[in-house]
């Protein structure tokens, strides 16, 4: 039982990090998207920080999803398939929990 219980305990360690990681990264898409309309933002670290981070994840997308005139639509695939990942993820880990 004590096995079983430090098991969890480290199951739900690795659970909110994954989480947390999600998160961040979709928090750092929300900004790269916002950022697009305003390019003077892209002057600053931060900024730069988040697109060397982001842009291959959205250029991913970009190859199978051309813009629509001057509308992106690839950004909303990538938010959908980067909350998919999560969800398959923590339910995965949660299964080994029961």
């Amino acid at each position: 039982m004590y096995l079983n219980l430090k098991l969890m305990i480290v199951m739900f360690i690795l659970i909110q990090c994954i989480h947390g990681f999600f998160q961040i990264y979709t928090l750092m898409l929300f900004a790269r998207i916002i950022a697009s309309w305003f390019p003077q933002l892209y002057e600053y670290r931060v900024m730069q920080f988040i697109t060397y981070y982001t842009e291959p994840y959205l250029n991913f997308f970009r190859k199978f999803i051309p813009p629509f005139g001057m509308i992106d639509f690839s950004p909303i695939v990538a938010f959908i398939c980067l909350s998919f990942i999560q969800n398959l993820l923590v339910n995965f880990l949660l299964g080994f929990m029961r």
